[in-house]
C-alpha cells in the first residue's frame, strides 16, 4: 500500500534520554543539590526488576547502550528517586531490554502518570486498511529520539510494602520456591568450582596473590611479558556429581510453602538499618532490602561503608555518593577505596543486565574513570583483592588457527612467540556458571549417550520421519548434544523426535520457556500422535491469553507437569518448573533429572545460569537437544548460550527445512534475513495501519483489538495480543493497557489497580513473564489464573510483580503465540527497533498481524541495518579449550593403543 508522508510526534517527556557518550559522562560527585539522594519510597523492589531493570551505558565500551535485563524497563526518579538503570540507559537496538532498558529518567517520581491522552482519530477498520508489509518508500521519520520512556515506573513499592513484607516473611511465594531450588543447584556448582580455585586473599591493602595477580594482568596488557609466561591455567579436574535434595512436587496451587527459604532479617536488624538510612537521608523503605542483602550486622557494615547501598537494586552511584557524604562528611572523597570497589562491582552488575557475563579490563577501567574514580586501576585492584570480582585471560587465535593446548603453550615459551590475549573481569556467580556450563556441555559432547533402544529402532523412527525431522532423529541417536534451528513450523520436528523416543521406551521430556509455549507444544504432540501433523497455528490451544480450552488444559495438567490428554502430553514442562521440581519427571537418587532425553524449546532464551543449572541436572548418558529460532531476541539474563554453541560448532546442528507457511511466514522469513518486503495477503493476514502520532496509535490500537479484528478476522479480543517496544512513553504498555482496560474491562481497580477479569502479566522472577487473568483478591493476596494454574501473589508483591497484560513488550511475549497480534510502532519507537525485535514481535501472530505504523522509514532500516548487539561472554573460548583437550586425549589414546 502507499502512505502519504506523515509528521510523527516530536519527542517529548515520554522519550528516553539519548545514549550517554562515555567521553562526556558527568562525574557523579558533581551532582546538583539533592542529586545525590537515594531512591524515594517508591524505590524499585522485588520481581519488578524483571520489567524495569535498565542498565548504564557506561558499563559498555565506546558508549554502547546497555541492554536490559529482564523484560524491559527502567526505574526512574529525580534527585530523590531513581530506578535501576535510569539516567544512563539508551534505547535498545537489539530489543534485549527493548525500549524499557532505556532511561525513564527526569520525570520526577517513580509513579508519575506521564500518560498522554490517546486522542481521537478516524475509525480503524481492518477491511478498509491497507495490506502487506510497510513500504520502503515512505519518507524518513522526523519523530522522537527514543521509544521507551515513561514519566514514571511501575517498578517501585511504597513504604507500606516493606511492612507487609516483614509481616509475610514466614510465607513463601512461587518465586521464592523457584529461587530456593535454583539456589541449591547453584551451591552444587560453587562447591565443585571451589576445588579448582582457591579463595582470593582479602584485606584493605594488597599483598600476596592479589598483588601478583594484578601485576600479571598489567604486564600482559602493557606487552612486557607474554601471556603464557604469566598465566598458567590449572589442570582441569574431572567433574564429580553430587546428590541434590529431592525437590518438592506441587500438585496444587502455587501458594503452597514448597521449600525452605532464608529467614527474614530480625526486626532489630531492620530497625538499626532504618536508623542509619535516616541519618544519611535515605528512605526508610530500603531498610528491609538492605538488611536482607547485608545480613547480620547490616547497620554497622552500612555505616562503615555507605557505598554498600549500591548492592540494592535501583540505587544509582550518584545516590550512593550523596548517602556517603551525609554519613561521612569530609571523609567522603572521590578516591575513597570503598567507593572505587563498590563502583567496580556495580558496573559489572550493569554489564550483566546488558547481557555480558564479563567485561574486558580496559573497558571496565575506562568506565570507572568516566564515573569519576580518580585511579581506576587501583579500584579494580581493590575489588580483585577483596574477592568481589575475578580476572581471566583468554588466548585469542587467528581465524582458522588450532585451539591452544598445553603443549602449544610450552612451545610458545620456547619460541618466544606471544599469543594475543584478552583480559576479562567478571562477577564470580557468572564466571562459575559459565565454567560449569562448559564442563557440563563437554561431558555431553565427549561421552557416548546411553544405550536406549536398539539401533534399528532409531533408524526405523528416522525413516518414518521425512526430511530434516529424520536427520534430527539420527543425530540424537548417536550424540549427547544436538542443536536444532528453525521457525514456528519447525517445532513439528522436535515433536516427532519426542514421540519417536517415547515409543522406543526412553524417558523423553520437552521443556519450553513459558507456559504458553508448553501448552502449544503439548497440542502439537497430540496432533503428532494422532497423525494429523502440525495443528493450525492460530488455533486457540496454541495461543496465549484466554481461550477456554487452553485454560482447561492447563488446569488438568498441573499435577503431571504438563497438559493432560494422553501419555504424550505429560512429557512437556517449562524450564523453570523442571528445575524447581514443580513440573517434570522429578529427580533420581543422585539428584539428577529422571530422564533419558530432554528437548529444550526456545533455546535462545537460556541465560548462562539457567543453562548451567539445566546441564548440571542431566544424568550421565542423557541426551540433550537445544531447539529454537536463532533470529528471535536473546535471553533476558546474561549470556547468549544458544548463539555461542552455534558459533562453536562442537556438536551436530540440524537446520530445519520446514518453512513457516502463508503470508505471515513469508514476511517473517524475509525479516530474518534482513529484508522487509510486501507480501500478498488475500485473507487480510497482514494489515498496515498508518498513524501520525502516539495518541492516534493508542486510539487505533483499541479499535483494532475491540472491534476491527473480531469483526473482520473473527479473532476475539481475549485472543489478541498487543506488542509495543517499551513500558513507558505515550504509546507504551502502561498507556495502552490503561486504554484497553477502560474499553474491555472497565472497573475501579480496587485491588491495587486490578479488577476481576483483567488480563495481567505476572513476573515471579526477573526474566519470566506469565500471562494470565485476575480471579479475585482477599487478605491472602491477588488471585490469578496463569495458563489454568491458580497463583496467589501476596499483597506486598503485587505492585512489584504484576502488570496489566493486554499490551506486552516483545521480550514478555517471546515464547508464546496468539491467533492475532497488533504491533504498535509509535514515532518515538524508532531508536528501539532492531531486526531481532521486529522478527520477534511479528512472529507472535498465528493468523493475523496488524501493524500500527508510525515510524516510517525507521522500520525497514532497522530490519536491514540493526542486528543484535554483541555480548561479551567466555563460553566460546571455554568450549574451544574443552574441544582441544578432548582431541588431545583421543590422540593420546590412539598412540597408546598403537
Amino acid at each position: 500500500m502507499s502512505t502519504e508522508p506523515e509528521t510523527t510526534q516530536k519527542a517529548g517527556p515520554g522519550s528516553p534520554d539519548p545514549e550517554v557518550d562515555p567521553a562526556t559522562a558527568r562525574d557523579p560527585q558533581e551532582g546538583t543539590p539533592g542529586g545525590g539522594r537515594v531512591p524515594g519510597d517508591e524505590a524499585v523492589t522485588g520481581g519488578e526488576a524483571a520489567e524495569d531493570a535498565g542498565t548504564g551505558n557506561d558499563a559498555v565500551p565506546q558508549g554502547e547502550a546497555a541492554e536490559g535485563a529482564g523484560t524491559e524497563g527502567a526505574g526512574t526518579g529525580s534527585g530523590a528517586g531513581s530506578g535501576a538503570g535510569a539516567a544512563d540507559s539508551g534505547a535498545e537496538a537489539d530489543g534485549s531490554a527493548e525500549a524499557d532498558g532505556s532511561a525513564e529518567a527526569g520525570s520526577g517520581r517513580v509513579f508519575g502518570a506521564g500518560a498522554q491522552d490517546s486522542g481521537e482519530g478516524s475509525e480503524t477498520d481492518v477491511e478498509s486498511a491497507g495490506r502487506g508489509a510497510p513500504e520502503a518508500g515512505a519518507e524518513d521519520s522526523a519523530g522522537g529520539s527514543g521509544a521507551d520512556a515513561g514519566e514514571g515506573s511501575d517498578a517501585g513499592s511504597g513504604s507500606g510494602a516493606d511492612v507487609g513484607a516483614e509481616d509475610a516473611a514466614g510465607k513463601m511465594s512461587e518465586a521464592e520456591a523457584e529461587l530456593a531450588a535454583q539456589r541449591a543447584e547453584r551451591e552444587r556448582i560453587e562447591r565443585r568450582k571451589a576445588e579448582k580455585k582457591g579463595p582470593i586473599e582479602s584485606g584493605a591493602k594488597l599483598s600476596g596473590r592479589a598483588a601478583d595477580l594484578l601485576a600479571a594482568v598489567r604486564a600482559v596488557e602493557s606487552g612486557e611479558k607474554p601471556a603464557a609466561a604469566v598465566f598458567t591455567p590449572p589442570e582441569p579436574e574431572p567433574a564429580q556429581r553430587r546428590a541434590a535434595p529431592e525437590p518438592v512436587r506441587r500438585p496444587g496451587p502455587v501458594t503452597a510453602e514448597a521449600a525452605a527459604v532464608p529467614a527474614a532479617p530480625a526486626p532489630e536488624t531492620v530497625q538499626a538499618v532504618r536508623q542509619v538510612l535516616t541519618a544519611g537521608g535515605a528512605p526508610e523503605s530500603l531498610a528491609l532490602p538492605v538488611a536482607t542483602a547485608l545480613g547480620e550486622g547490616a547497620a554497622d557494615r552500612l555505616r562503615a561503608d555507605p557505598w554498600q547501598l549500591l548492592h540494592i537494586a535501583g540505587v544509582r552511584p550518584e545516590q550512593a555518593d550523596g548517602f556517603a557524604r551525609a554519613l561521612l562528611g569530609a571523609e567522603s572523597r572521590p578516591d575513597d577505596e570503598r567507593r572505587g570497589r563498590a563502583f567496580t562491582v556495580w558496573l559489572l552488575e550493569q554489564a550483566a543486565l546488558a547481557g555480558h557475563t564479563s567485561l574486558e579490563a580496559p573497558a571496565l577501567t575506562a568506565a570507572l574513570a568516566q564515573r569519576g574514580v580518580p585511579d581506576a586501576d587501583a579500584a579494580l585492584q581493590s575489588a580483585l583483592a577483596e574477592g568481589e570480582a575475578l580476572v581471566f585471560q583468554d588466548a585469542l587465535e587467528e581465524p582458522g588457527a588450532p585451539a591452544p593446548t598445553p603443549e602449544a603453550d610450552g612451545d610458545e615459551e620456547e619460541t618466544g612467540e606471544e599469543r594475543p590475549v584478552r583480559v576479562l573481569v567478571g562477577l564470580e556467580r557468572y564466571a562459575l556458571a559459565e565454567e560449569s556450563l562448559a564442563d557440563g556441555l563437554a561431558r555431553l559432547i565427549n561421552s557416548a549417550p546411553g544405550e536406549h533402544g536398539p539401533a534399528e529402532g532409531w533408524e526405523r523412527a528416522a525413516g518414518a520421519a521425512r526430511g530434516s525431522a529424520g536427520e534430527l532423529i539420527r543425530a540424537v541417536s548417536g550424540h549427547g548434544l544436538v542443536l536444532h534451528t528453525g521457525g514456528e513450523a519447525a517445532r513439528a520436528e522436535p515433536a516427532r523426535l519426542l514421540a519417536g523416543a517415547r515409543a522406543l521406551g526412553l524417558r523423553a521430556w520437552a521443556a519450553a520457556h513459558s507456559p504458553l509455549g508448553r501448552d502449544g507444544f503439548t497440542e502439537l504432540l497430540r496432533a503428532t500422535a494422532a497423525g494429523e501433523g502440525a495443528p493450525d497455528s492460530g488455533r486457540a490451544p496454541q495461543a496465549g491469553g484466554g481461550p477456554a480450552g487452553h485454560a482447561q488444559a492447563g488446569q488438568a495438567g498441573q499435577a503431571g507437569g504438563g497438559v493432560s490428554g494422553g501419555a504424550e502430553s505429560h512429557a512437556v514442562a517449562t524450564v523453570a518448573g523442571l528445575l524447581s521440581g514443580a513440573e517434570g519427571p522429578g529427580r533420581d537418587a543422585d539428584g539428577a533429572l529422571d530422564l533419558d532425553l530432554l528437548v529444550v524449546l526456545d533455546a535462545p532464551q537460556l541465560d548462562v545460569e539457567t543453562a548451567a543449572l539445566l546441564v548440571e541436572s542431566l544424568p550421565d548418558g542423557a541426551r540433550l537437544v537445544l531447539s529454537g529460532d536463532p533470529a528471535v531476541l536473546w535471553s533476558a539474563g546474561p549470556g547468549r548460550v544458544f548463539a555461542d554453541l552455534l558459533a562453536a560448532r562442537v556438536c551436530p546442528h540440524i537446520a530445519s527445512r520446514l518453512p513457516d507457511p502463508g503470508p505471515l511466514g513469508e514476511l517473517v522469513s524475509g525479516i530474518g534475513v534482513g529484508e522487509l518486503t510486501q507480501v500478498a495477503a488475500p485473507g487480510k493476514e497482514v494489515v498496515i495501519v498508518p498513524v501520525r502520532d502516539a495518541g492516534e496509535a493508542v486510539h487505533r490500537t483499541v479499535q483494532l483489538v475491540a472491534d476491527s479484528v473480531p469483526r473482520a478476522i473473527g479473532v476475539p479480543a481475549e485472543q489478541t495480543v498487543v506488542i509495543t517496544p517499551g513500558h513507558g512513553g505515550a504509546a507504551g504498555t502502561r498507556v495502552l493497557n490503561a486504554a484497553l482496560k477502560e474499553r474491555l474491562n472497565p472497573g475501579p481497580g480496587r485491588f491495587g489497580g486490578f479488577d476481576p477479569g483483567d488480563r495481567i502479566a505476572y513476573s515471579p522472577v526477573p526474566g519470566r513473564t506469565l500471562p494470565g487473568r485476575v480471579v479475585t483478591a482477599d487478605a491472602e493476596g491477588l488471585h490469578l489464573s496463569c495458563s489454568g494454574v491458580r497463583v496467589v501473589v501476596p499483597r506486598e508483591r503485587v505492585e512489584a510483580s504484576v502488570r496489566h497484560g493486554w499490551a506486552l513488550t516483545a521480550h514478555q511475549a517471546v515464547g508464546g503465540r496468539w491467533p492475532a497480534a497488533v504491533v504498535v510502532l509509535p514515532g518515538d519507537a524508532a531508536q528501539a527497533l532492531s531486526r531481532p525485535w521486529v522478527y520477534t514481535a511479528f512472529s507472535r501472530a498465528g493468523r493475523h498481524l496488524s501493524v500500527v505504523h508510525g515510524v516510517e522509514q525507521a522500520l525497514p532500516r532497522a530490519v536491514a541495518e540493526v542486528p543484535a548487539r554483541e555480548r561479551t561472554t567466555r563460553l566460546p573460548l571455554l568450549l574451544a579449550a574443552q574441544a582441544a583437550q578432548a582431541a588431545q586425549a583421543a590422540q593420546s589414546q590412539e598412540r597408546a593403543e598403537a
